[in-house]
């Protein structure tokens, strides 16, 4: 399995019986994993998202949203509770080229990736229960 590492973009090839979540980066040395969130961006996020064959939840946000910031605790603890899938958060203000690509009208808006595709997408705040139903319903366990 090809996962890249959220520190340093290398690409590392893991074996089948190695969870992510246990993996340290050949490059770097860094967890492959990470139990926060990770930063993409318009430069990153076509390198990181679709050579990962992890599920990448991202959610599109903004500093100056409400609902965004109310939010970002819930999906901050979840992203440390969800070891078969690495959350992320996309800022749409610094990040108007992947915004714009992936058509983002609101915010927050989250979607589930698998490489090049979409799974799901929904937008609005949610509370934990919401989110983790919703993950539960793309077969996203803990």
């Amino acid at each position: 399995m090809i996962v890249v590492c959220p520190h340093c973009m290398k690409k590392n090839n893991l074996p089948a019986d190695v969870p992510v979540a246990e993996a340290q980066c050949g490059q770097c040395d860094q967890d492959l994993w990470s139990a926060h969130p990770i930063a993409l961006n318009d430069d990153n996020f076509m390198h990181f998202v679709p050579n990962t064959e992890i599920p990448v939840f991202v959610d599109f946000w903004a500093e100056w949203c409400g609902p965004c910031k109310a939010m970002a605790p819930v999906f901050e603890r979840l992203a440390a509770q969800y070891k078969t899938v690495q959350f992320a958060k996309v800022d749409t203000e610094v990040s108007p080229k992947l915004s714009q690509f992936f058509q983002i009208r609101s915010i927050p808006s989250l979607i589930l990736f698998k490489q090049t595709t979409q799974l799901g997408r929904i937008a609005g705040a949610m509370n934990a229960t919401q989110l983790e139903s919703w993950l539960h319903q793309h077969k996203i366990q803990k």
